[in-house]
């Protein structure tokens, strides 16, 4: 094909097929020199140090990939915006898939927690939905996404162009892999990477959507059992987030004879205490 473009192709199509050929040097030009370049740090660090690094690096910039704090705020809701959290855009788009929580019937409620179709934070918020019209259709459009946020969080490599299904509006799978995700280079492609950093991301953004829901106080670890971390991830990222994190009794639904931890945003803000008991990495030589 592409010599019978070359022999007898009009001027628009030659310069179409010689533009695609340079774009292919190029990318095998940079493939060849990032492939190059990982090696030569690979040689010169060796495999254990680089993993050392990125797990060191991850505990130390957890507050790269908080949600923007308003620390002049003399309001709660001021503190995390909600426009930071959703903008009006994203949030409008969520009006006609959150429609299915805004009609949800008690019935509906059970047959879902028997599916486990959402997390637990969701089904148990979906059971005190305020009767107010406006009110309840907020509330819903807050607990769909934040039940796509935490099953978004389970992915590693996002290969599909919707990860989240059909349903999940396009404005939102943009936000979800433009925000949420790394880009790495793996066999000679580009993929988005659901990193260990990536995931602190979206717990943060889930714990400030939650307190949004639920006054400013909610509930850390029906949190952590929905997003499958550590409590002292979880809490970690919590006092990162400039929040009270204090002892309480499990919901009566889920685990009411276990202690939970209990994030509340309160004014003033707790002074931000510099990491503790981490020690300094030696410069690699």
């Amino acid at each position: 094909m592409d010599l019978c473009i070359e022999a007898f192709g009009t001027s628009k199509q030659k310069r179409a097929l010689n533009s695609r050929r340079m774009n292919a040097v190029g990318s095998d030009i940079l493939s060849t020199a990032v492939t190059k370049a990982a090696e030569n740090i690979i040689d010169a660090k060796g495999i254990t140090a680089l993993i050392q690094d990125v797990a060191q690096d991850d505990v130390q910039n957890i507050s790269v990939f908080l949600p923007p704090c308003h620390e002049d705020a003399d309001k709660p809701e001021d503190v995390y915006k909600f426009e930071d959290i959703l903008s009006p855009a994203e949030y409008e788009a969520l009006r006609v898939p959150a429609e299915v929580f805004v009609n949800i019937t008690p019935e509906e409620i059970i047959k879902k927690t028997e599916e486990k179709s959402y997390c637990s934070f969701v089904l148990e918020e979906l059971k005190i939905l305020p009767p107010d019209e406006k009110r309840r259709d907020h509330k819903a459009r807050c607990l769909w996404f934040l039940d796509i946020l935490i099953k978004f969080s389970f992915l590693k490599v996002i290969k599909k162009k919707h990860p989240m299904g059909p349903e999940c509006p396009h404005i939102i799978s943009k936000k979800l892999m433009k925000n949420f995700t790394q880009l790495t280079y793996n066999n000679g492609s580009v993929q988005n990477l659901i990193s260990a950093s990536m995931k602190a991301k979206i717990t943060a953004y889930v714990i400030a959507l939650a307190l949004h829901i639920n006054n400013f106080q909610t509930d850390l670890t029906v949190l952590q059992n929905d997003m499958k971390l550590q409590e002292s991830r979880i809490v970690d990222i919590a006092k990162a987030m400039r929040l009270k994190v204090s002892k309480t009794k499990g919901p009566p639904e889920l685990e009411p004879d276990k202690n939970h931890k209990l994030a509340t945003l309160s004014l003033p803000l707790p002074v931000q205490k510099a990491p503790g008991g981490q020690r300094k990495r030696k410069k690699m030589k």
